[in-house]
This record gives C-alpha cells, sequence and structure tokens, in this order.
C-alpha cells in the first residue's frame, strides 16, 4: 500500500523535497580465509553521502573450532580477477580524517572492534573512491595505484601480505600486515576498519563503527560524487577461519535512497510522462472533436500512446519509489518492463500496417493481418523473456547462484539475437510494403496520399540511420580507452536515447494520422488526377496493389 501510495505521487516528482535516507541493501555469504582473492562491492554516490556496514553480522563458520586450513599455495593472478563481489550492486563510500587532519591511515591508528587475543586473525574493511580519470576508462582503475594490493611491476599481484609478499617487496604495513590486505599508507586515502577473531569458540560480532561518512568538505580534497568501491578481505589462510557475513548495509547519497547515477533516470522519465499525457490529451480531444471522422488506423495511434504513457510512469514510478522507500517495488518495476515490451510490438504492428496502405488505399489487411499479428506476438514473447531475465538476474543476484545467474545471462543473448532477427524482419517488410504501396499511389496519381507516405519514409529512415549511427558510437566508445560517456554517472542516457528516437517517430505517426475534417473521405475516396473528369473512386472499388497481384496470378 505504501508504494502505491508513493507511486501516486509520481507527477510532483519535480517539485516535491527529496527525503535524506540510504538505500538498503543485503549481503548473505561466506568470508572465507584465503590469501588470493578479495570480496569487493561498487556503487554511485553523490556526496553528501555514507555507508552504513554496522548492521551486518560477521560470525565463525567452524561451529567453534579452531582453523585447520592447510598453507595457501599463491597463484599467478590477471588483475581483474577479483574473486566475487559481495553484491553486484552494492557500495559507496566515503573519507574520514584522522585526528591529525592527515588522510592516510596505517593498521596501527584503525580502531579496534573487538578484544584482540593472541592468535586472533582479522577481516580489513576498506572504503575508497575511484578517480574519474580512472574510473571511466576502458580497463578501469588499477587499485595497487589507490593503495589496495600491491604489484611488483613484472606481473606478481598479491591482495594480501601472505606466503611470498613480504619476500617479494610487496607489504608496505609491516610485521603487522602479515595475514592481512595489503593497504599501502603512501596511497591509500580511503577508510580502514577491522575485525579481531579469536582462533577458537563460538564468535559473533559486527563493526561497531561502521558508519563511513562522506562530508561535503572531501569533494575539495579529490572526493565528491562518484565510483566508490568497498573491500572486505579474510587474508590469513594459514591460522584463519572461515566466516559468514549477514545483514543489511546501506548507502545515501544527498538526495535519497536512489543510487546516484540513476537520479538523472528517474527525472527523465517523469518528463516523458508529463510530455506522454499531453500527446494523448491532445490526440484524444482531435478525436473527439471529429468523432465522426475517425478512422481505424487513429485509435491504434491512441492506444499506442497511451501504453506508452503507462510504461513511463511505471518506470519512473519504480524509481520514485525506489528514492523514498530504498526499495524496489516489483509491481511497479515488472509491470514498466512488460508494459514497455507490449508498446514495442504493437508500434512495430502499426507501422507495417500503414506501410501496407491500410486506412489509405485499402480498409482491409486480409491474410497479411494475421502475419502481422504472428509476428508481432513472436516479438513480444522473445523481447518480454529477454528483459524480464535481465531484470530478474540483475535484481535477484542476492538469491542466484553464480551458476543460475550465469546460466540466466546465456538464455539473454540467445533472446537478445532472436528479438533482433525479428526486428530485422519488420524493418525489410515495412521499408517493402512503403515501396509498394507508393508506387501505387503514384500510380493512381494520389499526390496528396503520396506526399504523406513520403513524409513517413523520411521520419523511418532518419530513425534508422540515427539508430545506426548511435549503435555505431556506443561500439566505438566501448573501445576508447577514456570513454566519452561516463557510464557510472550518465549510463542511463545510453538507453535514455532509444526512448527519445522512439518517440520522434510516435509523434510523427500522431502528425500525419492525426484526426482532422474530411479524415474519412480523405481516407477511403480517391483524390481526382488534374485531367480528367469529375468522377471519384471508391478504394473498396479499385484496385489496391494487393489485388492488382492477384489479378496477375489469375492471369
Amino acid at each position: 500500500m505504501k508504494g502505491l501510495l508513493t507511486l501516486s505521487g509520481l507527477l510532483l516528482a519535480a517539485y516535491a523535497p527529496l527525503a535524506t535516507r540510504a538505500e538498503f541493501r543485503r549481503f548473505e555469504g561466506p568470508i572465507d580465509a584465503a590469501s588470493n582473492y578479495i570480496h569487493y562491492s561498487e556503487g554511485y554516490v553523490v556526496t553528501p553521502g555514507y555507508v552504513d556496514i554496522t548492521p551486518l553480522v560477521f560470525e565463525s563458520a567452524d561451529g567453534g573450532g579452531s582453523s585447520t586450513q592447510e598453507k595457501y599455495i599463491p597463484e599467478e593472478r590477471d588483475w581483474d580477477d577479483d574473486g566475487g563481489n559481495l553484491d553486484e550492486d552494492d557500495g559507496a563510500g566515503v573519507v574520514e580524517d584522522d585526528d591529525e587532519g592527515g588522510r592516510n591511515r596505517g593498521l596501527s591508528e584503525e580502531n579496534v572492534n573487538d578484544v584482540i587475543v593472541s592468535g586472533s586473525t582479522y577481516v580489513d574493511i576498506v572504503l575508497f573512491h575511484e578517480p574519474s580519470e580512472c574510473a571511466n576508462t576502458r580497463l578501469g582503475c588499477d587499485w595497487t595505484e589507490l593503495g589496495v594490493g600491491a604489484n611488483d611491476g613484472v606481473g606478481n599481484l598479491r591482495w594480501c601480505c601472505s606466503d611470498d609478499a613480504a619476500d617479494l617487496g610487496l607489504c608496505k604495513g609491516g610485521p603487522k600486515q602479515e595475514g592481512r590486505l595489503i593497504v599501502d599508507p603512501d596511497k591509500f586515502q580511503g577508510q580502514h576498519r577491522f575485525l579481531g577473531v579469536p582462533p577458537s569458540g563460538d564468535w559473533k560480532t559486527s563493526v561497531k563503527e561502521g558508519l563511513f561518512d562522506l562530508k561535503t568538505l572531501s569533494a575539495e580534497r579529490g572526493e565528491g560524487a562518484g565510483k566508490y568501491v568497498l573491500v572486505m578481505s579474510n587474508c590469513n589462510d594459514l591460522i584463519g577461519r572461515n566466516l559468514t557475513v549477514s545483514g543489511e548495509y546501506f548507502w545515501k547519497s544527498s538526495h535519497g535512497y536512489l543510487p546516484g547515477n540513476l537520479f538523472g533516470e528517474m527525472y527523465f522519465f517523469s518528463a516523458l510522462t508529463i510530455f506522454y499525457a499531453i500527446l494523448l490529451a491532445w490526440y484524444g480531444l482531435k478525436m473527439s472533436i471529429y468523432r465522426d471522422e475517425i478512422i481505424p488506423i487513429q485509435k491504434w495511434v491512441l492506444t499506442t500512446v497511451g501504453i506508452g504513457l503507462l510504461e513511463v510512469f511505471f518506470k519512473g514510478g519504480d524509481l520514485w519509489v525506489w528514492n523514498i522507500d530504498g526499495e524496489r517495488f516489483w509491481f511497479s518495476l515488472y509491470t514498466g518492463v512488460v508494459v514497455g515490451v507490449l508498446k514495442r510490438a504493437i508500434s512495430r504492428s502499426l507501422v507495417v500496417m500503414l506501410s501496407l496502405g491500410w486506412g489509405v488505399t485499402c480498409d482491409d489487411l486480409g491474410d497479411k493481418m494475421k502475419k502481422i499479428v504472428t509476428l508481432g506476438l513472436a516479438y513480444a514473447g522473445s523481447s518480454a523473456a529477454r528483459d524480464v531475465m535481465t531484470v530478474l538476474a540483475v535484481t535477484e543476484n542476492e538469491v542466484l547462484s553464480t551458476e543460475t545467474e550465469t546460466g540466466i545471462l546465456d538464455v539473454v543473448e540467445i533472446l537478445t539475437f532472436v528479438t533482433a532477427f525479428i526486428d530485422v524482419i519488420f524493418y525489410w517488410w515495412i521499408f517493402d510494403a512503403l515501396n509498394g504501396t507508393m508506387q501505387y499511389l503514384e500510380g493512381m496519381s494520389q499526390s496528396r496520399k503520396l506526399k504523406r507516405y513520403l513524409r513517413l519514409r523520411l521520419i523511418l529512415l532518419l530513425s534508422v540511420l540515427f539508430a545506426v549511427v548511435w549503435t555505431v558510437f556506443g561500439i566505438v566508445d566501448s573501445y576508447n580507452d577514456k570513454r566519452i560517456i561516463n557510464e557510472e554517472e550518465n549510463g542511463w542516457v545510453l538507453n535514455a536515447v532509444w526512448e527519445f528516437n522512439y518517440l520522434v517517430v510516435l509523434i510523427g505517426l500522431a502528425w500525419l494520422w492525426g484526426p482532422e475534417a474530411g479524415a474519412k473521405e480523405y481516407a477511403y475516396v480517391m483524390e481526382l488526377s488534374a485531367v480528367g473528369n469529375d468522377l471519384e473512386f471508391d478504394t473498396n472499388i479499385v484496385d489496391s496493389p494487393d489485388s492488382d497481384e492477384e489479378v496477375a496470378d489469375d492471369g
């Protein structure tokens, strides 16, 4: 009920004050004692904000017994082989100054959350900001340059000060860093917390000072809005204990619960909702004024505009509820996805019908209508399955296993190719039908109708050209060392452009086939030629392109 009430306030989004709250995220999983990988989480935050991991509960997973780990043999690992994620959507970070006003914090400066006993091992937790100079590049930031982990420059990368890391000269923190995450005090500018894990006995605790506060002044020190990374490690694989982590943690941007890089998308869908509402009201009013002149194609256009309004309303509503409540509103989320698929399927079918001359050269498409419906249903089915499974893999990654998630994404890839193939069929059919209809209109000297179809073809060609150019731009940008569009901050723009392209085509259709006086006569009555007598021919009698083909076949 709370989500439904909040959703009703979408149209006021641009004017309503935003709540100052945080986005809740959940982490359930093991943190085994191992030095060859770390657990990390990434996210975008708009300052001032904070990350709070205080609710997370760390617990021993060995039933109270002591560790029986065998000595770990280090492996050669590539830079991007980071192990696993806490939660691939999670994360955000802040920096807190020390008492002397500095920003580099050695291990000896940290506050201890538990009583350290002899033989204790440690869980290290760090939070740091990725500068935009490297975060917006194809390869991303090298964390060793930011003080997390170390690399000797010849391919030896280590996250933990274990085994041969000290012999390679990679441990900068001295003896106290042995068996712990490598944090270079000369480079690291983030915050560091740790927990002491006793060697035996039942153990359960949380980080007592788990609030990482990002202050406004930190923006002047190279931080501010941007991508942040939260890292957890349980490095001591000699005497360390396997642990589990459970509970919620959350991060906050200045505007509310919504991740900082999605805030612009919420306003974009809010603006689209208002625009679609205006377009629907304008078209519906004209249909009411010229109710006696309505032709069937105008009802389809009105329906498509209405479905488009529902799509952007639910998509914007999902983001709005997320920003206010801190959780996704599943009904709004999946309804927006399904309605969007329905909009695209109907739009493609509608353009094919127009291209075949429905409502202009003929009032019945015959058997071709069945083919259009079949192709539209096939597109809707494959597109809906692809979009729903994509959302499921992203939003439910906390409960899905890695194998299940990988399997879902493999199916998504196949469905993407199927959907693209159906799209190609639609576009081929549209332009082929347009050519046939325009040849027929030109042969019958229907100059006014021909001009309308020429404009329709121009709109579609410009739309296709724009789509091709934007696709090529996206591919080229993805291979640039430094991206033109910062996907961490403005990644939503990549999808917003497609929505804008679709809207331009829809506006063009609504303009070309807008309700007007004499629309019915214009649609079904043949235009008189400039030469000849004053005769009018009904298109139900005069042969259309389809009937010409039938006559040829009979002959």
